[in-house]
């Protein structure tokens, strides 16, 4: 059995349901697809991110167990997230689900220069592109509150794999406003 972290978001109803109630059908969702959810984070409002695209966001993070590999649990998330309505149509956009593997035990995917080379890319790159491919851990995980504060509810002590920082570590760097402006849901 692995090990991983899923973070949960959503900004926009679903069926006329808020996003918190989205996010728990997420969670009953996920686990009956044989993934053991170990612990959830307390739900969150986050500002939308990049600032102004939208309403603000729900977020939160599961710890889970499975046997299933990281690849065939993105699948999972990603047939999850059309179920849930959600439409690729923009990067970064507004969404009624999103669910991102954050990580997977210690994995390191495709390989460490491929990681390195999305983990260094400017903030512009970021905004144009999308990895045709699993990049694991989540190369953008160390630089967001929304993501670190639910998930240091779960998994405060998994140490990152190429930076070498636990999550309460990556999380005391961040800038005190952007923690400050992830408040409990």
């Amino acid at each position: 059995m692995s090990n991983a972290v899923i973070a949960l978001g959503a900004n926009l109803k679903l069926r006329g349901n808020e996003p918190k109630v989205t996010l728990r059908d997420a969670l009953d969702a996920i686990s009956r697809h044989g993934v053991v959810i170990r612990a959830v984070s307390r739900f969150y409002e986050t500002p939308c991110f990049p600032a102004g695209a939208g309403p603000d966001y729900v977020n939160a993070a599961a710890l889970i167990e499975t046997e299933k590999s990281s690849a065939d649990l993105l699948a999972v998330l990603h047939q999850i997230e059309h179920e849930f309505g959600r439409e690729r149509v923009q990067r970064w956009g507004m969404r009624t689900l999103d669910l991102d593997l954050v990580c997977y035990d210690d994995q390191i995917l495709p390989d460490n220069a491929e990681f390195d080379r999305w983990l260094t890319l400017s903030p512009e790159e970021q905004r144009q592109s999308a990895p045709e491919q699993l990049i694991l851990p989540h190369p953008r995980l160390q630089d967001r509150a929304f993501v670190l504060v639910p998930m240091a509810d779960v998994a405060p002590d998994w140490r990152h794999p190429v930076l070498g920082r636990t999550v309460r570590e990556m999380l005391a760097d961040l800038p005190v406003e952007d923690i400050a402006a992830v408040t409990a849901a």
